[in-house]
């Protein structure tokens, strides 16, 4: 009797894990829209041609009497937002630690971002100081949550499942933008059809990735289970508990140099993501139409790329497979600078070569840091992770703003971009991943 009531306690315990993987891979599925429709493909070109028709003679804007190109306008409104979210992940991240209320948070950041998201409805005319608040608000709000969701990874999936499970997350992800991006292009391109001028189409597309985002957040808020936290009923820890979690982690010193590597390389990463679109409207002169496809293209590859850096991690180990994409990212974007002005057909070639490892290294730099978090610490930890994930991702659209304003080339801007995924792979290849999991106190996975 003892034993068969371990063995349907064991069996219970293992149904319930795979449910909340299952509503936690829909958070991905709810968030990912976000990133594609709204952050990839309509608001950096559109945003920029709200500031354009604001603008001065000189091309300038004047947020708080500043004057800003209104070509570097998005850039800069993108670094505002994730250095808001350096200063409020931290905090979030040790509240949700220390009182277990995860899921509560999670829904509250989510549909912050929602709710501002779905408000670029409103964004028209020359209401661009409009655009560039809504911008920071869902951004920063998108780190928050994401750092809140990440944080399940190491309570959901055991060690050796954690490559898998975060390569299906970020699939679903991208099976979500695919399916979304498919529905703007249709709206987009026959918006004649549909009664629609393009702004007002676009406009459209922008509002229902927020109420995406609302509606299928409330799948991983069903499925998801709070766990207990270090201090049930605590209040909101404030500054000293921030400067706690900083002097934590310095003890983690292994930890913290994944995580350098990881800001540096990521940072390339997260700025490509955004300002890809921006490249090819204003630099290669393609249209809305032919940058929708090129991002669904990118879509629909991260899918296959994501689960089959998955399994090759299995046979080669995280690290060297991260390895491998930043080689893969470094040569694509090199290519890049090169591409014909006009010349679709190359445009979707670099698509699909960064659609082929895009989802691979996010997934796989994912779990690979949940086995470097010490236990308990999940969100105090991913929020550090999110930071360089988002939160320190401003020096790469900064860079790639400010050298866009001194040079006034896109394809300068682009090319600069480059060394950060040379010293990321620098910085990484120096950790050793298997003593830092030991020091962490985990598990060592047989393949890592």
């Amino acid at each position: 009797m003892g034993t068969e009531t371990v063995r349907t306690g064991a069996s219970d315990e293992v149904a319930g894990l795979r449910r909340e993987q299952r509503g936690w891979y829909f958070y991905d599925w709810a968030c990912s829209v976000y990133s594609t429709s709204v952050l990839t493909v309509f608001l950096g070109p559109y945003l920029t041609s709200v500031a354009d028709h604001a603008a001065d003679a000189d091309g300038y804007v004047h947020p708080l009497g500043v004057p800003v190109r209104a070509g570097s306008f998005f850039a800069y409104s993108v670094s505002l937002s994730v250095i808001l979210a350096v200063v409020v992940m931290p905090l979030v991240g040790s509240v949700a630690d220390r009182t277990g209320r995860k899921k509560r948070l999670l829904g509250a950041a989510a549909y912050t971002g929602a709710a501002a998201t779905t408000g670029m409805f409103f964004l028209d005319g020359d209401r661009y100081l409009l655009g560039g608040l809504l911008l920071i608000v869902a951004n920063a709000a998108q780190s928050v949550a994401l750092m809140l969701y990440n944080s399940y990874l190491p309570q959901i999936a055991p060690p050796e499942e954690r490559d898998t499970v975060s390569s299906r997350g970020w699939a679903f992800g991208y099976a979500s933008g695919s399916l979304v991006l498919i529905a703007n292009l249709v709206l987009y391109s026959g918006h004649d059809s549909f009664g629609l001028s393009e702004t007002e189409a676009v406009r459209i597309c922008l509002a229902g990735a927020g109420l995406w985002w609302g509606l299928f957040t409330l799948v991983p808020l069903r499925r998801l289970r709070d766990r207990g936290g270090r201090e049930a009923g605590a209040t909101a820890p404030g500054l000293r508990q921030l400067a706690a979690t900083v002097r934590d982690m310095r003890r983690h010193p292994l930890t913290l140099s994944f995580l350098l590597a990881y800001l540096v390389y990521n940072d390339g990463i997260q700025t490509v993501i955004s300002q890809a679109s921006v490249y090819g409207s204003e630099e290669l002169g393609l249209g809305q139409s032919t940058l929708i496809g090129a991002v669904l293209l990118v879509q629909v590859l991260a899918v296959a790329g994501a689960l089959t850096m998955g399994r090759l991690a299995r046979t080669y180990g995280a690290k060297r497979t991260i390895l491998g994409s930043l080689v893969a990212w470094t040569l694509t974007l090199a290519a890049g600078y090169f591409l014909p002005a006009g010349a679709p057909v190359w445009f979707f070639v670099l698509a699909g070569g960064i659609g082929l490892v895009l989802g691979g290294s996010q997934a796989l730099s994912r779990s690979l840091f949940s086995h470097l978090v010490p236990p308990g610490k999940e969100a105090e930890y991913f929020a550090a992770y999110e930071m360089s994930d988002r939160g320190m991702s401003w020096l790469g659209p900064l860079l790639f703003g400010i050298t866009f304003q001194l040079s006034g080339s896109y394809r300068s801007a682009i090319i600069s971009l480059v060394v950060f995924f040379v010293i990321g792979f620098a910085l990484l290849a120096r950790v050793p991943v298997r003593r830092a999991i030991g020091e962490a106190g985990n598990p060592v996975p047989q393949k890592i």
